[in-house]
């Protein structure tokens, strides 16, 4: 087994149907080696269902992480909506302790034309809210709220690094391709992950690298940030640099792959990987 699993974000194409437990079997079909289960529209999954999907999973040496709904906005101005992207957050997590997942990431929220400073502590309240009441609860899955694609979304490095630095059980989920989106077409080059890697390092430690949640993508993007993902041979996303820094570094974890075409794209990463 390679230092980083390679694996789908959501239940591989080729899957006999689209139950979780159909795509944990075809990633191992695929001699993949993770799968991020996509709560996109709700965590909708009951818990004796996700708890045979777990001893399915560990039975056959699939890792497994999650992905929280869309609807998640921790700086909503309205505050029945604040209060249920906590929710859809806490139900994340849960199911993702009886999957057996070792993380769980979402896009946080968008700063609504508000100032960055106040919206970072409203963000961070939220934050230390939810880790309260997981720790309450014995969960034991690291909170790894996401890199966003735009300016207009929190979720810059600087921004995860900090919570992650003041909020217990906070951890940055790298995604590469909204980075590259993020910056206008900047971060794809060899030296620039190298940056990224010794940055986060310089920040959190060693250990960060040891166990890192990542996503990867071709994308399309615009001055303003990312538009959609592309197959990554149909974007200018350098993912062989990316996958040397990565090897150099020697990173551990998880790199989703969110190509549209999923485990064609998740296979290429790890054969490009092992082949380095």
């Amino acid at each position: 087994m390679t230092d980083i699993l390679f694996g789908t974000g959501g239940v591989p194409h080729s899957a006999g149907d689209r139950s979780v437990a159909a795509g944990v079997r075809r990633i191992k079909e695929l001699e993949l080696d993770c799968m991020e289960v996509e709560f996109v529209h709700g965590v909708r999954i009951r818990k004796e269902v996700a708890e045979e999907v777990g001893r399915l999973a560990a039975g056959i040496g699939v890792a497994l992480t999650c992905h929280g709904p869309y609807y998640i906005n921790l700086n909503s101005e309205e505050k029945d909506k604040r209060e249920a992207s906590v929710k859809r957050i806490i139900e994340t997590a849960r199911a993702g302790q009886w999957l057996g997942a070792r993380s769980i990431t979402f896009h946080a929220g968008f700063f609504m034309k508000g100032d960055k400073e106040e919206v970072y502590k409203v963000i961070r309240e939220a934050l230390g809210e939810i880790t309260a009441t997981l720790r309450k609860e014995g969960i034991n899955v690291k909170v790894s709220p996401e890199l966003t694609g735009k300016e207009t979304q929190f979720g810059s490095l600087e921004e995860l690094l900090r919570l992650s630095r003041e909020v217990e059980n906070i951890h940055p989920c790298i995604d590469f391709a909204h980075y590259h989106a993020r910056t206008g077409g900047a971060q794809n080059s060899y030296r620039e992950f190298c940056g990224i890697l010794e940055t986060i390092e310089k920040a959190l430690g060693r250990t960060a690298l040891d166990d890192l949640h990542m996503h990867i993508a071709g994308i399309n993007y615009t001055a303003k940030g990312e538009r959609n993902h592309l197959n990554l041979k149909e974007s200018d996303m350098e993912y062989k640099a990316l996958l040397q820094a990565l090897k150099d570094f020697r990173v551990r974890g998880y790199l989703i792959c969110e190509s549209p075409n999923l485990e064609e794209d998740a296979a290429l990463l790890k054969d490009t990987y092992c082949s380095l």
